[in-house]
């Protein structure tokens, strides 16, 4: 005879968590009373929202839920940032939240809220336990809708009294979800669009992607001599020197790319759902435009719910690709001139603006770190530079959010580093990115995580900037940042922390931090000006002030 608490942490051994990533609460304090002295790391966070973004990281990593746990109310309200991170990436989570007594329900009591009305429409599933006779069969079913079709966040609630209900339960087995594959007549079709196709694209996202499936993938396109592009966000599925490795499909896209997918006779969409960053606002497949469009999903749900098309594949990217059709390719590559103009585009300019500026930060990460090195960030304009001049090179090495969410990088590089801790991990965050969820430098310091923080300061929130001087040139309002000093707050936290404002302090600063045992941030001082890539702030107001005066 045991609680409910200890039956719950009995299932989650039985599903393979290694982690949960937490703020406790009284509120289920049974639970954290079975963790102790468990197998299971517990990693005790600063805010609810990073514990949902570790376990979004975690998810992405290790294609199974990643796990947080929250107390009610204000805790709840908090994760919800993670819950809504996992929904866009298509991330399996699974989120406990400790909840009010059964006798209190509907009362308004401490700290009450409708979890079904709150998370409804951005969890798969939400549900609560009502009985502790039922722990094993909704943590099973739980781990199966957060894994099948498309995956995504489930939300449990847990009441206080039932969790520390008595109960005589076996936990519940090791849950596997199913693998939709392809009908073998679809499969007979699309060889023959292919063989028919004379420029035909292909363009990766979604997940449930592994290792396997990212080398047969290689494997396939290089049968059909076939140019791969990567959506946003997603750019680890792909080797980016592989020859038939064409770009990537977000923000900031390469012109020339832009031109071939439109031109493009067919397009071979497998795991993504070519949603408004990688469809550029839904203009590259139109509804009408359904004969082009081959769409490999393995959510059912997913097929048609935007675009059209006349051959739909329900299959996980592993299934697709175990049984898709090969071609034999033979002739000159059309694969090569696109992949000289992805090399061109993704070579950082030798000038930049300032004494420190990101192009030379971009070509040094890209000469000194490592293949396997897991790259993190959030959102804001300063991931532009790593989305376009790091050459990804093996799979599980990306995280970032898909649905732009600041404050990522830090709590994703914290979770990388607990699932595999022998591979480098790097978290580039914008000052204004780094500021949500910067006292997560904390936890990185209790849990003894060597990951390398590179805040790039700009004193702005650059993309509002940057969209402000596009649309209302020069009335700058709400952007602009007074930081502070960001390496001594790392030191006063107990990690390493340095300054950097000229290229020629850069390498030595890096070495340095690379020998710390420990977190270890550098702030980089960057100017303003250069806002993007390609264009200065002051380039962009004069821009826009002409085409208002015309």
């Amino acid at each position: 005879m045991s609680d409910g608490g200890h039956l719950l942490v009995q299932c989650l051994q039985s599903q393979g968590v290694d982690n949960v990533f937490c703020v406790p609460g009284e509120s289920y304090l049974a639970v954290l009373n079975a963790l102790h002295g468990e197998s299971i790391r517990v990693v005790n966070c600063r805010h609810e929202s990073s514990a949902t973004m570790m376990a979004d990281a975690q998810g992405k990593l290790t294609g199974r839920p990643g796990v947080a746990m929250v107390t009610r109310g204000p805790g709840a309200t908090n994760a919800s940032a993670g819950v809504h991170i996992a929904q866009q990436d298509s991330t399996p989570l699974v989120l406990f939240v400790g909840q009010i007594g059964l006798d209190m329900d509907g009362r308004d009591a401490f700290q009450e809220i409708d979890y079904r009305l709150m998370f409804g429409s951005i969890a798969k599933w939400v549900t609560e336990i009502r009985s502790v006779e039922r722990i094993p069969e909704i943590i099973a079913h739980a781990w199966s809708v957060a894994m099948s079709g498309r995956p995504g966040p489930v939300v449990i609630a847990l009441p206080e009294d039932m969790l520390t209900s008595a109960v005589n339960k076996r936990p519940c087995k090791r849950t596997e979800v199913s693998k939709p594959a392809p009908n073998p007549d679809d499969l007979v079709t699309l060889k023959q669009r292919l063989e028919a196709a004379e420029n035909p694209i292909c363009i990766l996202g979604g997940s449930r992607w592994s290792r396997e499936s990212s080398l047969a993938m290689e494997e396939f396109s290089e049968s059909w001599d076939l140019p791969v592009v990567c959506s946003f966000r997603r750019q680890m599925l792909f080797d980016h020197l592989h020859p038939n490795f064409v770009g990537e499909l977000g923000l900031g896209v390469n012109p020339k790319l832009i031109s071939r997918i439109r031109n493009s006779d067919l397009i071979l969409l497998i795991g993504g759902r070519l949603s408004e960053l990688p469809s550029q606002g839904y203009t590259l497949q139109s509804m009408g435009d359904f004969e082009r469009l081959v769409h490999v999903h393995p959510g059912a749900e997913e097929l048609e719910r935007v675009y059209q098309s006349n051959l739909l594949i329900n299959a996980t990217p592993d299934m697709f690709l175990r049984m898709a059709p090969r071609g034999l390719s033979t002739g000159p590559s059309r694969c090569r001139s696109a992949h000289a103009e992805y090399l061109q585009w993704s070579t950082p300019l030798a000038d930049g603006i300032g004494s420190l500026h990101m192009h030379f930060v971009s070509a040094f990460l890209e000469e000194h770190l490592p293949d396997d090195a897991v790259i993190t960030n959030g959102a804001g304009n300063y991931t532009a530079w790593m989305q376009r001049f790091r050459r990804y090179r093996e799979y599980g090495t990306q995280l970032a959010p898909i649905s732009g969410s600041m404050g990522y990088g830090l709590p994703a590089a914290i979770a990388a580093k607990i699932t595999q801790p022998t591979k480098p991990v790097i978290c580039l965050a914008g000052d204004g990115c780094y500021q949500m969820n910067s006292q997560e430098l904390a936890t990185a310091v209790q849990e003894q995580t060597n990951i390398l923080i590179l805040v790039i300061d700009n004193g702005m929130y650059g993309t509002i900037r940057m969209h402000q001087e596009r649309n209302y040139p020069g009335r700058v309002s709400a952007t602009r940042l007074l930081n502070p000093d960001f390496a001594m707050q790392a030191r006063a936290a107990g990690a390493f922390g340095e300054t950097v404002t000229k290229n020629d302090e850069f390498q030595s600063v890096f070495e340095r931090a690379l020998t710390h045992d420990g977190p270890a941030l550098l702030h980089l001082i960057i100017d303003p000006e250069g806002i993007t890539p390609n264009i200065s702030l002051s380039e962009m107001r004069a821009t826009a002030l002409a085409a208002c005066a015309n």
